[in-house]
């Protein structure tokens, strides 16, 4: 009796179709749940007020950051950071130099350079580049020397330099967080890449967060239910059709 279902006045038995259905819609809730939790869990959205990061990230953007300590972070790396010398609301900057390194401005090709490295950074502007002055400066330990994409406008350690010599860099401890991508608006929709200029200095860059890997479960979840759930339907609608075919 157990392995029955009345439908519409009549007995059905429980096909093999019915149970891979049903075990693809439990399959389907687990992956879904679990991928929102899991990018709950890692992930922060933040709104960037700013044009400071253009043209990477516009202003009134919405991203995704990964939560992650100050130990984590690598040259390149957009990070959101909150150090109540700046400011009290969260900022978003790129990592150019971290303490120990020596980071100079610039090179024959304008570009800045760590520890004697050029840094090649494709996604600055020539107006951007032209808006930067020259400095020498070995960074604090325990510290960040970050800029914003931006940089003719940006608040940022380079402009800190010019008036506030003590406070231009910002402590590891200060950050929150990683960029990993923009969210919103639609058209803006994409990974914020690991910018390949700074792979070539010691540590490279860091790795992409897990972002992929949750989108992928959430996704997947989402077509099993609804394949899982669409099965019933048109299994009995399959049933109907070859029954009225039998009687005619």
């Amino acid at each position: 009796m157990g392995n029955a279902v009345r439908t519409g006045g009549t007995r059905q038995r429980r096909t093999a179709g019915d149970t891979l259905s049903g075990l693809a819609v439990a399959i389907g809730c687990v992956l879904f749940l679990g991928g929102f939790v899991w990018g709950a869990f890692v992930y922060q959205p933040y709104t960037v007020p700013t044009k400071s990061m253009a043209p990477t990230i516009e202003a009134g953007d919405r991203v995704l950051a990964e939560r992650i300590g100050g130990e984590e972070v690598h040259r390149g790396d957009v990070v959101v950071f909150q150090d109540s010398v700046w400011g009290d609301v969260p900022m978003v900057k790129r990592v150019v130099a971290l303490g120990g390194d020596r980071v100079t401005c610039c090179d024959g090709g304008g570009r800045i350079t760590v520890n004697g490295e050029a840094v090649a950074e494709g996604y600055l502007t020539k107006d951007d580049r032209a808006s930067m002055g020259s400095f020498d400066e070995r960074v604090p330990d325990g510290t960040l020397f970050l800029l914003g994409d931006h940089r003719a406008t940006s608040q940022d350690s380079l402009m800190r330099l010019e008036g506030d010599a003590d406070h231009w860099a910002v402590p590891r401890g200060a950050v929150d967080a990683r960029v990993d991508a923009t969210a919103w608006p639609l058209e803006g929709i994409g990974m914020v890449q690991r910018p390949e200029g700074f792979a070539q200095l010691p540590g490279g860059v860091s790795e992409p967060g897990p972002l992929v890997p949750v989108l992928i479960a959430v996704l997947a979840g989402t077509v099993l239910i609804m394949g899982g759930a669409a099965h019933g339907p048109i299994s009995r609608r399959s049933a109907s059709a070859s029954l009225g075919r039998r009687r005619s």
